[in-house]
């Protein structure tokens, strides 16, 4: 089986275990039982960039018991000023396995999987069918796309979130919750937005981490069963003001992507 599918399988915690996630079991939402759903959860991150550096971290810390980090990409002395998950040492290694050594520095009970390759449609879609959540932390439109269609073939809730400059947008995309639009919805395919990149466009560094943080948090509700997500509501952040517009959407049902799922 490919080392990034499959389900967790975990036994009852341990002592260390009780003490280290203490503060999850102690809130009521959680417990015990839902401490025990996130070591049993496998979460798909798609980059290990700005926002997937917190996203990586997050979910870590609090005990996902799989975490399957996908990125063709290396660290760039470029990338320190927001990609929190890497450091000086490592610079020109892989950001999957930058990433893992993160993570493993502060929960080393965690498996992560970490695939240096960049992924294509066929390749996001084995991937997501494996995993519980999936969590888009990419920066080009065709990858956001490609793991939409993929969650919405799989059933499977999709994260997303984008920052750029000092503008963000946070969302769930989840196919299970009824009206609930796909990403595809409300960014149609064949009207791609124009890209913009750090590289010319730059971004405010806490930014991704305050979109990475909120990704983080909606996938642990997901996978805990904690709470409402954001399916059907679109966050938008301005951080020049630290003004937030919340944009209420409806499934499409000419949507090329899930409508006919929903047949």
């Amino acid at each position: 089986m490919d080392p990034g599918l499959g389900r967790v399988v975990r036994p009852a915690m341990n002592d260390d275990q009780l003490l280290r996630y203490s503060r999850h079991i102690l809130l009521d939402e959680v417990g015990i039982e839902g401490q025990q759903r996130l070591l049993a959860s496998h979460a798909l991150v798609i980059g290990a960039g700005g926002l997937g550096s917190p996203v990586a971290l997050y979910l870590g810390t609090a005990g996902v018991g799989r975490i399957t980090i996908v990125d063709h990409d290396t660290v760039d002395l470029t990338n320190l000023q927001r990609q929190i998950a890497h450091d000086l040492s490592r610079v020109g290694r892989p950001k999957v396995a930058s990433a893992a050594q993160a993570i493993a520095a502060i929960n080393p009970d965690v498996e992560v999987v970490a695939l240096q390759e960049r992924a294509d449609a066929a390749r996001l879609a084995e991937l997501v069918a494996g995993a519980d959540v999936a969590i888009d932390c990419s920066d080009n439109f065709q990858t956001r796309q490609a793991v939409n269609a993929a969650c919405v073939h799989h059933r499977k809730p999709l994260v997303s979130g984008a920052a750029i400059a000092f503008d963000a947008q946070v969302s769930v995309f989840d196919s299970r919750v009824v009206n609930a639009p796909c990403y595809a919805c409300l960014f149609p395919p064949d009207h791609p937005a124009e890209e913009a990149r750090c590289a010319t466009m730059g971004v405010w560094a806490p930014l991704v981490g305050i979109v990475g943080s909120l990704q983080a948090a909606e996938a642990l509700k997901l996978l805990a069963g904690v709470g409402t997500s954001l399916a059907g509501r679109l966050q938008m952040l301005d951080a020049r003001t630290m003004s937030w517009t919340e944009i209420r959407a409806t499934r499409d049902p000419g949507c090329p992507v899930c409508a006919a799922a929903h047949r």
